[in-house]
């Protein structure tokens, strides 16, 4: 079931591509991508002749990447771990973490393990190229508030939607909300909400706990926001 949640609502995402195949070409292999779910970046670099490594702590979404690349004859590792505490025994010439991977880590204490360990896994000159939301407009769908239209699917009969519903403020983070509902073919109904809580930095304050890490930060890279999705500040810290 998470996979069909996963690639429903994060797997269309395909703005900040360019910019992935952009930093691959021009930092070489290999490839680390950080929080790879069922494999959006890590297959699409993989496709355009990159050597990927992709890293993710949900086994489910691993095993789905690694059936897509067999079925797409394209070799890549995929690595089952924690962000902030991993040991690959190797080093790469670029590590990516798209879409606000690192706004779930748990706060500072959890980016500055991540850091640590990014650090670890560069060679020198290396790039770590991090996306994070750092403002998300706040609304409630209710009182009025149209909710944006769901993200939907169908697989064997059911049919899967997603729709978000919120997004608010909460104890230095964003709280992103969906409905989730199932419908099956016999008329079936279940539905409830799921949260995401990303926590909020700004670029300067990454800066800063990478610099805390041994990292060098670089010129940032924007992602342009979308009808669907908001825009990323992409911080470039080098090894």
């Amino acid at each position: 079931m998470s996979v069909i949640w996963h690639n429903l609502e994060c797997g269309a995402y395909a703005e900040d591509l360019p910019l992935w195949r952009e930093l691959a070409v021009t930092h070489g292999d290999p490839v680390l991508d950080v929080g790879a779910g069922t494999g959006r970046v890590a297959l699409d670099l993989a496709r355009h002749g990159h050597r990927v490594t992709a890293l993710d702590r949900e086994p489910a979404l691993l095993e789905e990447l690694a059936r897509r690349a067999g079925e797409l004859e394209l070799e890549l590792d995929a690595v089952l771990a924690d962000a902030r505490e991993f040991e690959l025994g190797r080093r790469f010439a670029l590590c990516l973490v798209p879409m606000q991977t690192i706004q779930l880590l748990g706060g500072s204490e959890g980016r500055s393990a991540f850091l640590r360990c990014a650090r670890r896994h560069l060679r020198d000159g290396a790039v770590l190229a991090v996306a994070i939301a750092e403002m998300l407009e706040l609304y409630e769908a209710r009182g009025g508030t149209p909710a944006p239209i769901p993200d939907m699917c169908e697989r064997d009969g059911v049919v899967y939607a997603s729709q978000p519903t919120a997004v608010r403020a909460n104890r230095g983070a964003f709280v992103l909300a969906r409905r989730r509902e199932i419908i099956t073919a016999q008329g079936g109904h279940s539905a409830h909400e799921d949260t995401i809580r990303l926590d909020r930095v700004s670029p300067a304050e990454l800066e800063r706990e990478a610099s805390a890490a041994g990292l060098t930060p670089d010129r940032r890279r924007l992602v342009s926001p979308t009808r669907d999705y908001v825009g990323s500040t992409v911080v470039m810290l080098r090894g």
